[in-house]
């Protein structure tokens, strides 16, 4: 099935894709955003990348670094982020607060219908363990899953962090504004951070500062971009049946999106958008562009040929929700719901 795909990375400041640039998949060289909101440096790594742009690394020396090999990191969404102070404003606020930043998937369309089985498993294990600041709504008609920043992502550097070409371009490391991290009694680790930010009070007093920057690295070894597959402990499912919500091998789509969005949940202001998108192979020219049509969300008759198969039921996903949920629990250890945000490892 993933063979018959190709990946294209776009990103932008806001949702129109008119106004996104590819982004070099890879390659150390980050891409530049500026939009009144945020000025953004961009890097995303894809381990395993056979997508566009045409000629695009396989992999990056990032994976190579620690502790992305220990941790068989899969892919990486890291970029540079210095806010602006809303344009004519006159609040006497400093900067966005931490309960405001949001980071996560957002969707045009409704995805209920469409949801693989297994999906409330897949969402108990992402939410007990793995980003227990994760909140949404996928049953809503324009489905989101939002997380704070501050709990979300892998890395948070006070700082604009250094790039480093030998490490795949941008490069960030937990710490920076040493002062502030202690008056506010941010942990020194990311894990502990994290953990840290899941108490109300804590993403309460910490705020993004406008016009400074800061470094941010989300990276997991869950989804396996290159296969279309979600791996979990205990679970695993081939996205490539329900990227999107739609099931490619049934829907009349021509291109398939995921969206990564950097948000403010008080205002509604847009920061980043990265949207990995799937294209038909036979939608690509010879020198590797789109044809005309390729990116139209909705095609009569766009099926391969070859996937004109039954579909997939509820058996051929079939899963153990208990010895999923155990494993979990034996990898990962006592999920969130159990402790408290204020034990901080």
């Amino acid at each position: 099935m993933a063979d018959k795909y190709i990946l294209r990375i776009t990103a932008g400041g806001d949702y129109d894709e008119a106004k996104h640039v590819q982004v070099p998949v890879n390659k150390p060289d980050t891409v530049s955003i500026a939009t009144p909101h945020a000025d953004i440096e961009l890097n995303v790594r894809i381990q395993g990348y056979q997508g566009l742009p045409p000629g695009s690394p396989s992999t990056s020396a990032y994976f190579s670094a620690e502790p992305h090999a220990a941790n068989q990191d899969q892919y990486s969404i890291s970029f540079r982020f210095t806010p602006k102070p809303p344009p004519a404003s006159s609040s006497p606020e400093q900067g966005i607060s931490g309960a405001h930043l949001q980071f996560g998937n957002d969707f045009d369309r409704p995805i209920r219908d469409k949801l693989p089985p297994g999906f409330n498993t897949a969402m108990r294990i992402v939410k007990w363990w793995i980003d227990p600041g994760l909140d949404g709504d996928a049953y809503a008609d324009k489905p989101h899953l939002y997380g704070p920043a501050l709990s979300s992502f892998n890395v948070l550097e006070m700082g604009a962090g250094k790039h480093d070409a030998d490490k795949g371009g941008l490069w960030f490391e937990e710490g920076g504004e040493e002062a502030t991290r202690q008056e506010l009694g941010l942990p020194d680790t990311g894990k502990a951070r994290m953990k840290w930010a899941l108490n109300d009070a804590n993403k309460d007093k910490f705020v993004f500062e406008y016009g400074k920057t800061y470094g941010l690295d989300f990276f997991n070894p869950y989804l396996d971009f290159a296969n279309l597959a979600l791996r979990l402990p205990g679970f695993q499912l081939s996205i490539a049946n329900y990227w999107d919500g739609q099931a490619l091998r049934s829907s009349d789509r021509r291109s398939h999106q995921l969206r990564y969005v950097l948000r403010n949940k008080a205002t509604g202001d847009v920061y980043l958008v990265v949207v990995f998108s799937l294209f038909l192979r036979e939608d690509l020219n010879e020198d590797g562009t789109l044809r005309e049509g390729a990116q139209q969300h909705t095609a009569g008759g766009a099926q391969v040929a070859t996937d004109k198969k039954k579909p997939e039921t509820d058996n051929e996903h079939d899963h153990d929700e208990e010895a999923a949920l155990k494993r979990a629990r034996d990898e990962f250890g006592v999920p969130h719901h159990e402790t408290s945000a204020d034990d901080v490892d």
